[in-house]
């Protein structure tokens, strides 16, 4: 028998999709893994698996209750953040109560408005830039990337901006998965923990108010641990899809006409990265409710499979000429899928942020272009999500605005 692959190690930086179409060949479309602590699971990597197990909430549950490794798991265990046992957040609520809060969330986000989310993201990135125009090199990633999205979601909620820095810190550690998870978790709670105190003596015309004063009655824990879920899902992704998508343009010879001006292949590039290069590469998870049959194998009841969106994205049977572009279709699995799957207004807005950062970069720094070979660059060390550590890159000076 083919030993189950970790989720883990430098491959998952280095040539991720090397490694799914190796772990399709010899395991087929649902693959054995362990997690740290040599804890079992499955990683569901066929894009017709992917979508039955995302499309029936009942068989496939979101209640990580059901885990049958519970016993074996350590309080310490740092990826309870990502995979927590009875936490109130719409991530674990199944049936109408999930439904209700699908529509709580979706209320707050929808009553943004277009042209303000976008001026808040345009005057961000524009004192982001601000701060490094006059060097002619900066990390795009690290002085930019990294810091609009939470810094845009954070004015929504209504945090303070000087909070933005701590926020940032807080939201990587915790989905990294490693050490200062928990930490992360912690602070991250603690703020939100205050915010909804704040604007529950004093109500402002921000997501966090509007959540608050919403007719389905949620509590403030709930309330609280949907807004980390939130804040966690719409800021590293979007960093990361900003990221992904100005390396695509600096280095792929289709995309370099949106480097003088052209905003269709913005959006082009954007839309190949969530194809193949999605910043949210696995995803836990499902539980199975009961025993049953997916792709070949026997799954458990109370067996924990991981959605694969990077590796169904690529799955040769739908994507049968992977070097062709992708166009306008959007049949991906970056937003997920189903019940689960991220609300549309929450797309809207992390679609919102990221194309106005990159089109504020293009604006502002009109030359820009890769300071390193391509082939340096390296990616954060997380099977969950795929950003780079780095995008050197060198341009003409030019003044602050």
């Amino acid at each position: 028998m083919i030993a189950p692959v970790p989720l883990s190690g430098p491959r998952f930086q280095t040539e991720p999709a090397q490694l799914y179409r190796e772990m399709r060949r010899e395991h087929g479309a649902v693959t054995p893994v362990v997690l740290d602590g040599d804890i079992p699971a499955w990683l569901v990597l066929g894009y017709r698996e992917l979508h039955q197990v995302t499309g029936d909430p009942v068989l496939f549950s979101r209640d990580s209750d059901l885990w049958n490794q519970w016993d074996g798991i350590p309080d310490d265990w740092p990826l309870l953040p990502m995979i927590g046992r009875k936490q109130p957040s719409i991530l674990y609520t199944v049936g109408e109560r999930h439904r209700e809060r699908v529509g709580m969330i979706s209320d707050a986000l929808e009553a943004v408005d277009p042209s303000e989310l976008r001026s808040y993201t345009e005057k961000f990135a524009d004192e982001l830039i601000d701060g490094i125009c006059a060097k002619g090199e900066t990390d795009i990633v690290g002085d930019y990337a990294m810091l609009l999205p939470v810094r845009v979601l954070a004015r929504l909620y209504g945090f303070r901006d000087e909070q933005g820095p701590g926020l940032v810190t807080a939201l990587n550690d915790m989905i990294d998965g490693r050490e200062r998870a928990i930490a992360g978790q912690t602070h991250l709670a603690t703020s939100m923990g205050q915010l909804l105190a704040d604007r529950k003596e004093e109500p402002a015309d921000d997501v966090v108010s509007r959540m608050l004063m919403h007719e389905s009655g949620f509590d403030d824990i709930e309330i609280a641990q949907d807004l980390m879920v939130m804040m966690a899902a719409g800021h590293q992704p979007t960093a990361d899809w900003i990221g992904n998508s100005l390396r695509l343009m600096l280095t792929d010879d289709r995309f370099a006409a949106s480097l003088f001006g052209g905003r269709n292949s913005v959006a082009e590039a954007m839309n190949e990265v969530l194809w193949e290069d999605t910043p949210t590469q696995n995803v836990a998870g499902r539980w199975a409710s009961r025993d049953t049959q997916l792709g070949g194998r026997r799954i458990r009841a109370g067996d924990l499979l991981l959605l694969g969106l990077q590796g169904a994205n690529s799955d040769p049977q739908v994507r049968t000429d992977g070097s062709a572009l992708t166009g306008g279709n959007s049949a991906h699995f970056s937003f997920g899928h189903g019940e689960h799957r991220c609300p549309f207004p929450a797309q809207e807005v992390a679609e919102v942020i990221a194309r106005t950062g990159i089109e504020v970069v293009l604006d502002r720094l009109p030359d820009i272009d890769l300071a390193v070979p391509a082939e340096s660059l390296t990616r954060r060390p997380s099977p969950w999500l795929r950003g780079l550590t780095a995008l050197p890159v060198r341009f003409t000076p030019v003044a602050a605005l």
